[in-house]
This record gives structure tokens, C-alpha cells and sequence, in this order.
């Protein structure tokens, strides 16, 4: 796995790495007990400060996606994707209730609603696949 940063982001670089590093335990390209790179070494890697590096892996740890293991290292937690897939799923419920609260002021019906959710969800499963 191959992270990158850049100072052309308005996020801060360690928060680029943990987008990158969740992103990869949720797609499965990194797997459960798998180890992260060092701290020195991904620092080098990347060219940033140790410190940069260690705040992103400790959020990580704090979320429950990885683990850090005195004198061994950082890797992905058991059952990270799950606690992944729990807080997307809270996360599209608020979108979604959003999105009906605004269907509702618009005078949307449910299966207008219902079809448009279907269309977009066609169009990002197309996209994704393509």
C-alpha cells in the first residue's frame, strides 16, 4: 500500500494519511491484523515528521481502526470493518433523513424519492465499476 501527501490540500497532511489509511481497511486492501508501515519509515517515505505520522495512526487507534502495540508496531484492528461499516451506516441514516426532510418541504413524493435514489445509486455503481 502506497499513501501520499500533499501540500497542495487544505487538510492537514496527517488527516490525508488517516483518510487514505481508513479508506484502505474499508475496501479490504488492507486486512485485519495486517502491520502499518513503521513510524520513522512511513514519515521518510512521505516526507513529514514522525509526529505527523503518530497523530494520524493514534486518531486511527482512538476510532478503533487500527491497534498500536508497544515495541511491534501499529496494525489494522480486528473487526475495523466493522466499525467502519457501523459508522457509514449512521452516517448515510443522517444523510438520508436530511434528504427526506428536504423531499418533504418540496413536496416530493415517496416514490419520486425513491426513484431518484435508485438513479443515483445506478450512476455511482456505474461509475464505480467503470
Amino acid at each position: 500500500m502506497k499513501f501520499s501527501v500533499s501540500d497542495d490540500s487544505d487538510k492537514p497532511k496527517y488527516e490525508q494519511l488517516k483518510t487514505q489509511i481508513r479508506s484502505a481497511v474499508y475496501s479490504g486492501e488492507l486486512t485485519e491484523g495486517q502491520a502499518l508501515p513503521s513510524l520513522r519509515r512511513l514519515a521518510a517515505e512521505l516526507g513529514v515528521s514522525v509526529l505527523t505520522v503518530a497523530r494520524a495512526y493514534d486518531e486511527l487507534a482512538s476510532e478503533g481502526i487500527v491497534r498500536n502495540e508497544q515495541g511491534r508496531g501499529t496494525f489494522v484492528a480486528l473487526r475495523s470493518g466493522e466499525v467502519l461499516r457501523r459508522r457509514l451506516l449512521t452516517k448515510t441514516r443522517e444523510n438520508l433523513e436530511e434528504a427526506c426532510a428536504a423531499a418533504q418541504r418540496a413536496d416530493i413524493s415517496m416514490q419520486e424519492l425513491e426513484q431518484m435514489l435508485a438513479e443515483i445509486y445506478a450512476d455511482i455503481e456505474q461509475q464505480r465499476l467503470s
